[in-house]
């Protein structure tokens, strides 16, 4: 694939030094230049001052510049502006207003970690010792920034957009509703949904394993438990384990781990995926609010405020 990851994304809201600080909690590392970065990905998250919380921009990695030509030639043909050189091009996505860049840029190599003992039934990896999950007692660090879910007021322009324009694939569908796109051998990198108004709904972080994803969330829910959202919990489409929090402006982000790895397009039959398995394969039922985020009124009538 030539496209290889989502390198990163901008995030407006109406209260950046309190978001600032949740992601830098939440393990994110700031920078002086307003950038925060994850432990692989590095520079992932810039947040700007926003009317009301919306995903403002994101930057997708690609190998070379033949890339960005056949990038351009899709772009045309679907009569999209954009603007570009021999290294980046970048075009505003109708539907969303979202400004989406291709770059070429290096790919991100992961050092792996030294695999999770489990023991099971016939099977110990790990002998008269305590598991390793209880005795973590450092901060969490994010590995690299996943993906990113946004709601489009017409799913199907924002998916032509990605897709036929951008080259990403569908890795699986909600008909009529949502679609997992990727840019990656990750499962999805965006995932684009039907909603009554443009707005950002998550964006998801990488960490080692499941006991990180529990450790990541206890900690933040331990500073603010209003932060909780839904999880733990284990998603069908993906695969992933998830835990979900919400920022100061409304904003949810994901702390993900074991995500399905799809290195062989042959290989790989996305499926329609309907109801609840398409959320969720175990864990507790969604909220009433993660489906339908409490601000979306405002969102839609521009009287939002930072939640």
């Amino acid at each position: 694939m030539s496209l290889h990851r989502l390198a990163s994304v901008t995030i407006g809201v109406p209260n950046v030094a309190e978001t600032s600080q949740y992601y830098t909690e939440f393990g994110l590392a700031p920078g002086p230049d307003g950038w925060f970065s994850t432990a692989d990905g590095g520079r992932q998250l810039r947040i700007v001052e926003t009317p009301s919380r919306r995903l403002v921009a994101m930057t997708v990695g690609a190998d070379h510049p033949d890339d960005l030509e056949r990038i351009t030639h899709n772009l045309t043909g679907l009569d999209i502006p954009y603007q570009g050189d021999a290294t980046r091009i970048t075009a505003v996505e109708a539907a969303t207003g979202v400004t989406v860049s291709v770059e070429v840029a290096p790919r991100v190599t992961q050092s792996p970690v030294e695999g999770t003992p489990y023991n099971g039934p016939g099977r110990l990896e790990r002998e008269t010792c305590r598991a390793p999950g209880v005795l973590r007692d450092g901060p969490i660090r994010p590995r690299k920034l996943g993906h990113a879910v946004i709601g489009s007021t017409d799913h199907a322009v924002t998916q032509r957009f990605f897709t036929h324009g951008l080259g990403f694939k569908i890795s699986d569908e909600v008909p009529g509703l949502a679609a997992f796109l990727r840019c990656s051998t990750d499962h999805h990198n965006v995932l684009v949904q039907q909603a009554p108004v443009n707005f950002l709904h998550h964006t998801s972080w990488q960490v080692d394993d499941v006991d990180e994803v529990g450790r990541g969330a206890m900690r933040m829910l331990e500073a603010d438990p209003d932060r909780h959202v839904w999880g733990l919990g284990r998603h069908y489409a993906g695969s992933n384990f998830f835990w979900y929090l919400k920022d100061p402006a409304g904003n949810f982000s994901e702390y993900y781990s074991d995500m399905d790895s799809i290195v062989d397009d042959q290989l790989w039959t996305p499926e329609i995926v309907e109801g609840a398995r398409g959320l969720f394969s175990w864990g507790p039922p969604p909220p009433p609010s993660f489906l339908q985020p409490e601000d979306l009124a405002a969102l839609m009538t521009g009287a939002h405020s930072a939640a």
